[in-house]
């Protein structure tokens, strides 16, 4: 019996893809094999010795210490993708708040006073103030082309836009899925320049930290939106409210309010509303709820943050599954000790990333307690599995 500790209510679409007769699941458990979260944050949280996966029914990881995870072979899966759809939307409509003063005229609007005759007389008088512009040739620039990114790019395509994107780690699986139509950057300062709105989705690190800074402001067109539906921390607030005063930005749409934004006249920020949809929360707990059971009844590895992506079907015969440092001799090692053991290797391999190795392994026998022991015992070794 597997034991999943949630530390975050999960959709039970998720749940589901967990068969109760092999799965406990409660938000208070003892050893868990995985946790399954949301935003809950693992930084000061004490790790099980028992745990073996961490699965974040989202994208972004920054609520979880991933590098600890990764020292003790815990393998971090989240869902990317899965609430794509659901941030496109929000970006759509965050550049038409932006571009049309929906949300400064829905306040006017809201605060009439009189009869109605004297409120038709106030909206004619007072509509020219909230006068915008339409989307269809302007230049949209998207920051970061994973499946968000894609889907924004080709939305703002469909709705007439030109379209610039940047992302110097985009795959050549995510380059097919992206229109042709769409510009390619070579940096951001390109992109920048030329755009008249700036979406970002990437994620928060040192490098897109404040990616929009006082300097970077400066080689922007005027009365550019900038939209962040990604992670706090990307836009330096202070430097873009500095823009807005000063003319140079047009408006500012963000998930993240704070006290610096959430009354300033040409930014509207909404309470983190990126990925919450009923589609959203229940495409993303049934992603990742499967690549967790995938993990812990047969090894795979799909979606992982930390570890790199392994998939070998079941052809018979008792697998083994091992985490360890990525340094050589590592898989001669692990040959020898089954060698010793008398056991014959019907099927393996072997993938590294960065620092992290993975190895799944399917043997003629079932696996010894002897056979765990010395794997583990193997200088470099990090967690080892018999399933």
């Amino acid at each position: 019996m597997y034991k999943i500790l949630t530390l975050n209510n999960i959709s039970v679409a998720g749940l589901e893809r967990l068969p109760r007769e092999a799965y406990e699941i409660a938000s208070e458990i003892q050893h868990p094999d995985s946790i399954l979260l949301r935003s809950f944050n693992m930084h000061e949280m004490a790790i099980p010795s028992s745990l073996k996966a961490v699965g974040r029914a989202g994208a972004g990881v920054n609520n979880i210490p991933v590098d600890k995870m990764s020292a003790q072979g815990v393998a971090v899966f989240n869902a990317p993708g899965a609430n794509a759809n659901a941030v496109k939307e929000l970006v759509l409509a965050g550049m038409l708040i932006g571009c049309r003063n929906l949300c400064q005229g829905w306040d006017y609007a809201r605060h009439l006073d009189g009869t109605d005759a004297e409120i038709g007389k106030a909206v004619e008088a007072g509509k020219k103030q909230f006068a915008g512009f339409e989307l269809p040739g302007r230049t949209l620039g998207v920051i970061g082309l994973g499946a968000i990114g894609r889907y924004v790019a080709n939305a703002a395509l469909d709705l007439g836009m030109k379209v610039i994107g940047y992302d110097p780690g985009i795959t050549v699986e995510g380059a097919w899925k992206l229109s042709s139509a769409v510009e390619k950057s070579s940096n951001v300062e390109t992109l920048l320049a030329k755009a008249d709105f700036v979406t970002f989705h990437v994620p928060l690190i040192d490098e897109t930290r404040h990616m929009i800074n006082a300097d970077r402001l400066k080689i922007m067109k005027e009365n550019v939106i900038i939209l962040n539906f990604a992670r706090n921390g990307i836009i330096d607030d202070n430097a873009v409210s500095d823009a807005i005063k000063a003319g140079k930005v047009y408006a500012y749409i963000c998930d993240f309010p704070s006290n610096l934004l959430k009354d300033h006249d040409r930014v509207v920020t909404l309470p983190h509303l990126g990925a919450s949809t009923k589609e959203a929360e229940d495409k993303s707990a049934i992603m990742v709820a499967e690549q967790v059971r995938d993990f812990l009844e047969n090894g795979n590895v799909r979606n992982s943050v930390n570890f790199p992506e392994v998939q070998m079907e079941r052809n018979g015969g008792y697998r083994v599954a091992i985490v360890n440092s990525n340094v050589p001799n590592m898989v001669g090692q692990i040959s020898s000790a089954m060698a010793d053991e008398g056991l014959n290797i019907i099927d393996m391999i072997n993938k590294s990333r960065g620092e992290l190795a993975y190895t799944l392994i399917d043997i003629n026998e079932q696996a010894a307690d002897s056979l765990i022991n010395r794997l583990g015992a193997i200088q470099g070794v990090l967690a080892v599995r018999a399933l």
